[in-house]
């Protein structure tokens, strides 16, 4: 076998830190290649039989002998608590390092890793195995593509009945590949997370966790991971809106990978299901996945390129970990996340400039913000602006020649069309629609007929709401889910209905005011005004 290898991996030398059960996977892959020259482990047993099975590699006892051997790699697959430490060695010493998931236990500790590989010029690697498995590329692939239409949320089992650990809880030993598969689908991290758990085998160790993801673009995921269940199931599930396709790792290889062209039509304005066969995706070719990933991280050396899952993802990986063990600390609380990691969209930021999807359009002639995020199919058209730090999300359609304020969020399936103009802070729900025309026919263009719409800062428009052209909504209003805007609303006014009609009053920050006009969350007072409401200043 070793005749056929490419001779970058005969000439890269690696060693192996710890021999344990997932171990001695990494030990036979990298044997199998020609790259491995040494192996480390504090059983004198396990290196005694490894030795008789590879007699041309050396063996050690401890990983200071490590640091001084003549190889250029280190794989680390040792309890989670020593990767840190292991990995820093292994870097300032000179080394490449792939290290096994998680990167390290803390962010900070895995800031570190990056900045030290970083100075030195070396690679960082970790080990989030499924995103070299074919199946996953594949369907990576068709998410990217668009042949899954835009995804709406992605889901994950990973259950099953032993693997019980002591020193980390199921989150912790199950879920990395989920969070890392879901991070790498979406393209982006989440906004928040919330996860729940229980602990049935020992109060401290979570054995069943449920972590719920929010992304910035409107996608939602969740993850559920068990190691006291009846049987194996190991499911990824991506939901777009032309197809929805299911990878089973527990499946023979043909059927590991499924497409579901089920679609939702409206009938009698009743959404009704229409199901669809299965589709298999054919021409995966069937390989090992450590193998490749193996091979990745000895081509990363050999080329000094940077691993798929290298410390940047491992550390986004890290980040969600450790919000999701925040919040199973918290009983379920949602913890929100500062989203920091220098990733596609971070260096779009510090670089003044703006992040778009690979799949969205942007027209010549468009003015689009510092640190403005577009996501999955939107598409902005000439002449159009959009100011700094806003969100539009997934399917979005803006323009031509729409202005759009600061800080503005516009969720999935909203189209802003000419005439409308949305000042600082407005925030936009999923599927909510603008007019522009007020008597509008197929057969006859009346865009000489365009009615102005001004929505004012800090307005909330809900989802499926309609805003019928010709309108202005003051500033801090509120219009209720579904509700059908016919008229001007004045500012902080809370709107309901079809039409929609006045239902109270609303403080700035979106909690609805008592009688007395005093908001009870913040405690600000207001006064009516001829437009409405306005913040009462003690005078």
């Amino acid at each position: 076998m070793k005749k056929d290898l490419p001779k970058t991996f005969e000439s890269t030398g690696i060693a192996v830190i710890g021999a344990g059960a997932w171990g001695r996977n990494l030990v036979r892959n990298h044997a199998e290649l020609g790259a491995l020259r040494l192996v480390c482990d504090s059983n004198e047993l396990v290196l005694a039989q490894l030795k008789t099975q590879y007699p041309q590699i050396e063996t050690c006892l401890s990983p200071a002998d490590v640091l001084t051997a003549a190889i250029q790699g280190v794989v680390i697959a040792t309890p989670a608590e020593t990767h840190f430490s292991l990995a820093r060695e292994c870097l300032l010493a000179g080394k490449h390092v792939y290290v096994e998931k998680p990167l390290a236990l803390s962010d900070v500790e895995g800031e570190e890793l990056i900045r030290i590989a970083q100075e030195n010029n070396r690679i960082l690697m970790v080990g989030h195995l499924l995103q070299y498995h074919p199946v996953f590329v594949r369907l990576k692939k068709l998410a990217d593509t668009g042949c899954l239409g835009r995804i709406n949320y992605i889901y994950s089992h990973r259950l099953n009945l032993g693997k019980i650990r002591r020193e980390e809880n199921a989150l912790w030993s199950f879920a990395p590949h989920d969070i890392s598969m879901i991070l790498s689908l979406t393209g982006e991290e989440p906004e928040s997370v919330q996860a729940t758990g229980g602990n049935y085998l020992h109060r401290k160790i979570a054995d069943v966790t449920t972590t719920h993801l929010d992304f910035p673009s409107g996608i939602k995921g969740h993850v559920f991971v068990s190691w006291l269940h009846p049987f194996k199931d190991q499911k990824l599930v991506v939901v777009g809106d032309r197809k929805m396709a299911v990878f089973d790792d527990t499946m023979p290889w043909p059927e590991k990978l499924l497409l579901y062209p089920h679609e939702i039509v409206w009938k009698n304005n009743v959404p009704v299901p229409a199901k669809g066969e299965p589709e298999k995706v054919a021409d995966i070719p069937e390989q090992e996945p450590l193998r490749l990933e193996c091979e990745h991280f000895l081509n990363c050396i050999a080329k000094g390129t940077q691993p798929v899952t290298d410390g940047w993802e491992g550390l986004r990986v890290l980040r969600v970990l450790n919000a999701s063990q925040q919040s199973l600390n918290q009983h379920g609380a949602r913890i929100s996340m500062r989203v920091s990691t220098p990733g596609t969209e971070e260096r779009a930021e510090a670089q003044n400039a703006h992040f778009a999807h690979e799949t969205a359009v942007i027209d010549e002639g468009c003015e689009i913000g510092a640190g403005t995020k577009i996501w999955h199919f939107s598409h902005v058209l000439k002449g159009s602006r959009i100011g700094e730090n806003c969100n539009i999300g997934q399917n979005v359609v803006i323009g031509p020649d729409v202005t759009i304020g600061k800080s503005c969020k516009i969720q999935n399936n909203v189209s802003v069309y000419k005439g409308v103009t949305l000042e600082d802070g407005v925030f936009c729900g999923p599927s909510m629609v603008f007019t522009n025309i007020y008597n509008p026919r197929a057969e006859i263009s009346k865009m000489d007929q365009v009615r102005p719409t001004l929505v004012k800062k800090g307005t909330t428009i809900g989802a499926n709401a309609t805003i019928v052209c010709g309108v202005t909504i003051g500033t801090y209003a509120f219009i209720g889910a579904g509700a059908v805007v016919t008229k001007d609303v004045t500012s902080h006014s809370l709107v309901t209905g079809n039409p929609a009609r006045h239902a109270g009053w609303v403080c700035n920050c979106g909690e609805r005011l008592e009688g007395n006009l005093q908001c009870v969350a913040c405690g600000t007072r207001y006064k009516k005004t001829k437009s409405g409401i306005a913040e009462k200043h003690p005078s």
